[in-house]
């Protein structure tokens, strides 16, 4: 490989398909994409500007590129985004057309400016830090939103990638700064108003207005002097996310006892973890992720990871599939102790040298079973569950969330959005807490600010999560009541299978169609399900037994 970069590449028109796309590998490390249309061609930088994957590898159905690892989808005649996980648009380069070849010169990038000049005089205060109040106001300044904008978080950073923090800050596979979103002068580069330590005490959404206390002990990066502020809107977007659940468990309160939800989180369980016997409560995909990370980070004495379910991810894959989860951790020296309850975490005595008087204080000792089996630990990490955090919208709440429409409007100019939103949707209306679905309502609220037609709502979106074990990435599409009504395709244990999920229980019923699937291995055919499913045609029982061309059958039925 050289360090030198290529400006300008010859590609071969004939070796690209009409209503295809072809990716181009370079000696720099760089990848050229080229869709075509006829006679039509367009060049693009091939990495997703999320993760870098090779979108050459992915799927293209219609006009849309959809990348292989986290769906994150692209026009395929100008590159822009037309689905998180990226934040971005596709970087796209100027080509010439010499007869048989294409000539792409990589220095010469398309310009495609954008003027803040709508909404100019309007107000936008968005409540919460994460990725839907990010996305929100990152998608509003990228689409030409020219008022002013207000984020108000109650975390002392600015927004940054949550999903890594048990997926690689653990492992010890990436630094605190890669995981800022945007980068770390996001909110000056796109003149946003980034209040952070600071809690939002009431909202008023008829009047769309809240009020604001600061952590005067903080150090914010503005308005530091802001106290009890009352905040008026012309838009107001609430979105608050959730906090672990911590279950009614006797010693969950003791030193050593910790929940992941933040970056503060990751860092004390990081430092407190190093040569200390772990026992992980909770085999959902937080519990999983946490054990895989630090096992790869290597600094644990011991792992183990106890589970009410006789089997992990119960509430996702089925029980074959959750076997092969089992037998990747335990070949990476992972213990399980499943089936269990756990009664108590029990507690030890210490000494506490570090004042003029000695102190004795309580820490972790154990954990100890309904079954009265103890499990000696240093320290507990308790992975189970979160809730939304709807007590600003209380007066509206469901009693699961708070209901929305399908552009995530609660009342006129007043949106709710990610974990506390239960939105209305192509699938129906649920509540989903996972990060790209969070993103999805970010840009969704933020078109319909701008009021963009354009860009559709979730009528036309499908749910994507992805959990990352040792390596290997368990990718699901769709929403399925429970995992036990499948058609497994494929062998677990050597992490090459697609597995779809029925809501019906009924498996005579071959003319019902799937409304989930998750896989390893088999990326393309995930995308192929997922916008199937998108368009409401997705498989059927007796289509996916007949052994279809699920492939194909998606790329002919999206043009």
């Amino acid at each position: 490989m050289t360090n030198a970069t290529i400006h300008t590449v010859t590609i071969s028109k004939a070796d690209i398909p009409s209503g295809g796309m072809k990716s181009y590998k370079q000696d720099d490390d760089s990848i050229i994409l080229i869709t075509r249309d006829d006679d039509e061609f367009h060049a693009f930088d091939g990495k997703c500007p999320h993760a870098g994957a090779d979108l050459g590898t992915g799927l293209r159905c219609g006009n849309r590129v959809v990348c292989p690892w986290h769906h994150a989808t692209f026009d395929s005649r100008d590159g822009t985004l037309l689905e998180p996980i990226a934040t971005e648009g596709l970087t796209q380069y100027q080509l010439t057309d010499n007869g048989k070849e294409l000539i792409v010169t990589t220095s010469a990038k398309e310009n495609i400016s954008v003027s803040n000049d709508k909404l100019k005089d309007t107000h936008t205060v968005i409540v919460g830090g994460g990725a839907a109040g990010f996305m929100t106001a990152h998608y509003l300044r990228n689409t030409g939103y020219g008022g002013d904008i207000t984020l108000i978080s109650a975390d002392n950073k600015a927004p940054y990638n949550r999903p890594l923090l048990s997926k690689a800050f653990l492992a010890g596979n990436m630094p605190e700064e890669k995981l800022l979103l945007g980068g770390s002068d996001w909110a000056k580069d796109n003149n946003i108003d980034l209040r952070l330590n600071q809690t939002v005490s009431k909202v008023l959404p008829n009047e769309r207005t809240l009020m604001v206390v600061s952590d005067s002990n903080s150090n914010n990066n503005s308005n530091d002097d802001n106290s009890d502020e009352t905040i008026s809107a012309d838009y107001l977007v609430v979105a608050t996310g959730s906090s672990p659940s911590i279950p009614p468990i006797t010693g969950a309160d003791l030193d050593g006892v910790y929940t992941l939800r933040s970056m503060d989180d990751a860092k004390l369980i990081k430092a407190a973890s190093h040569d200390q016997r772990v026992v992980i409560i909770g085999t959902g995909f937080i519990g999983m992720e946490v054990a895989s990370a630090l096992a790869q980070a290597g600094t644990t004495a011991s792992i183990t990871v106890v589970g009410q379910s006789g089997r992990v991810m119960d509430n996702i894959v089925s029980e074959t599939v959750s076997k092969a989860l089992i037998k990747l951790h335990e070949e990476n020296g992972i213990n399980f102790v499943l089936g269990a309850n756990v009664n108590e975490i029990t507690k030890v005595e210490n000494k506490s040298d570090s004042s003029e008087a000695r102190q004795t204080f309580s820490q972790v000792g154990g954990v100890t079973l309904a079954n009265g089996e103890h499990i000696d630990a240093d320290i507990v990490i308790l992975g189970t569950g979160v809730s939304a955090n709807t007590e600003l919208l209380e007066e509206v709440n469901d009693s699961d969330g708070v209901q929305v429409d399908s552009k995530l409007q609660l009342r006129d100019g007043v949106y709710a959005l990610g974990d506390i939103a239960k939105a209305s949707g192509q699938m129906g209306r649920m509540r989903i807490e996972h990060w790209r679905v969070a993103l999805q309502h970010g840009l969704v609220a933020a078109a319909a600010i701008l009021k963009d037609e354009t860009v559709e709502t979730l009528d036309a979106r499908v749910p994507f999560f992805w959990t990352m074990q040792f390596g290997k990435s368990l990718r699901y599409s769709g929403h399925a009541q429970t995992p036990d009504n499948s058609i497994l395709l494929g062998t677990p244990d050597t992490l090459d299978y697609i597995e779809y999920y029925f809501n019906d229980g009924d498996d005579s019923n071959e003319n019902s169609r799937a409304t989930a699937a998750s896989t390893l291995g088999r990326d393309q055919e995930l995308i192929a399900f997922a916008e199937l499913l998108r368009i409401g045609q997705a498989p059927t029982r007796a289509q996916i037994n007949s052994g279809f061309d699920i492939i194909n059958q998606a790329k002919v039925l999206s043009l």
